[in-house]
């Protein structure tokens, strides 16, 4: 929740970031506003695999 501020901060103590964001509640619904856990972890679950991928390669690159 705080990926934004936490990078400014780090870039004002010289340090390089790699920062991601897992959007697991975009709050965007016609009905009532109201989601679920289980929504949250399916959102979550999904975007698992992408993110292990993501920072193998990384850490390969490093």
């Amino acid at each position: 929740m705080s990926t934004v501020q936490e990078c400014i901060v780090a870039n004002h103590m010289g340090m390089e970031v790699f920062a991601v964001s897992v959007i697991t509640d975009l709050g965007i619904r016609e009905e009532e506003n109201v989601i679920t856990h289980e929504e949250v972890l399916e959102a979550a679950n999904a975007a698992e695999p992408k993110l292990a991928h993501l920072f193998t390669e990384l850490i390969k690159a490093l």
